[in-house]
Parts: C-alpha cells; sequence; structure tokens
C-alpha cells in the first residue's frame, strides 16, 4: 500500500519561538511519533530547542523530589532524547520565577526551581500553571528547516489553552485539525494501518 497520496506537504511557515511543531502521520520514532513540540529557542545561528508537550511519563515529579510526596500527583512529560535526566519547564508565572525566559505572551520556560518548589509547597497548584519535562528536543544550525523540507514537521500556531491540559494523541490531532481541512484527514488516519 503507498502512503504517497497521505504525505503531508509543509506549509510554508517558518518556524519561531512560540510556534509548534507537528510530526507527520508516518513518522516512527519514540519521542517524536505524533508529537507537537513547541519551541523555546529558535536562532539561525545558534539552533532550536524544543519540549515535545504531548508525551506523558508513568513516573510523577513527586517521585524525584521527597519535599513534593505529600501533594496532588504532578504530570511529567518526556521533552525529547537531549539531556533526558534533566528536568525543564514551561509555565504561566512570568517574574514571580526569578531566571525565567519569555516564550511568548504568557508563557515563560524555566527559571528557579527552588522558588517552583516553594510556590507548589505553599499550596498553588501546577495544574495548569506549570508543565514539567524529562529531555528536550534540539536542532543544530539549519537541521530543523532541512527536516521541515523533508515534510517530516508541520509549523503551526501554539493554542494556549490546550498546552496544560492536553497530554497523549488527542493533542497532536488537535493541533493538525486545527490548521484546516487539507490536514484533517492525516489526523484520523490509523497509526498503524497494517493491523486494521
Amino acid at each position: 500500500m503507498s502512503y504517497n497520496m497521505f504525505q503531508i506537504k509543509h506549509n510554508n511557515v517558518l518556524p519561531q519561538k512560540g510556534n509548534i511543531l507537528i510530526s507527520e502521520p508516518f513518522l516512527c520514532d519514540q519521542y517524536f511519533e505524533r508529537s507537537v513540540v513547541l519551541l523555546v529557542e529558535h536562532s539561525g545561528a545558534h539552533g532550536t530547542m524544543g519540549l515535545v508537550l504531548n508525551k506523558p511519563v508513568k513516573e510523577k515529579l513527586n517521585d524525584f523530589f521527597p519535599e513534593l510526596k505529600n501533594l496532588e500527583p504532578i504530570p511529567l512529560f518526556r521533552g525529547g532524547p537531549v539531556s533526558a535526566n534533566k528536568l525543564y519547564f514551561i509555565h504561566k508565572l512570568g517574574d514571580i520565577i526569578p531566571g525565567a525566559l519569555p516564550v511568548r505572551d504568557g508563557l515563560y520556560f524555566d527559571g528557579d526551581f527552588d522558588v517552583v518548589k516553594s510556590y507548589l509547597q505553599n499550596g498553588h497548584t501546577a495544574k495548569g500553571t506549570i508543565k514539567f519535562f524529562l529531555g528536550y528536543s534540539g536542532w543544530e544550525h539549519d537541521q530543523l528547516q532541512q527536516e521541515i523540507d523533508q515534510n517530516s514537521w508541520l509549523v503551526g500556531k501554539l493554542d494556549e489553552s490546550g498546552v496544560f491540559k492536553e497530554e497523549g494523541e488527542i493533542y497532536w490531532k488537535k493541533s493538525l485539525q486545527a490548521l484546516g481541512a487539507k490536514y484533517r484527514s492525516w489526523a484520523n488516519f490509523p497509526k498503524r494501518p497494517i493491523m486494521n
């Protein structure tokens, strides 16, 4: 069976910090299969850094920090294959977290994790405000553009309403559907068509 008729052609949108990357449906990769990646940094000279938004892991943040053990379970996501044992986070807390880097209006990357822990220990919830990741996704200079030109990725606009509450493949489907009718058929294409 030929999948050429289903092959996504990239949408000629240039990646920018704050955009998302949406993987094409046939990309078979442990980290990037049916993934949505938030670009937290994009520079032609220095490369690109992103976080996979929709790959939850079974462990919770609480499992790694004794001081958070008694709090409600805090989800943890696989941000990508680079520095997979290091913690990263995005949030809406802005200046409350020293060292936070703006990604776009109202959305920030990283900052002082001790302040985040204190914030959580003082009764604030991470739900809808902070999202935590193990590892990140990285591309060297021009590498991402090459992958886009090979139709591995579509570039989309971030729907901030779903960033903190969506997880799993449904977020990938919704992100594709948001690009319009041209891409809706891929959102419904089975992951393993041979099994149907």
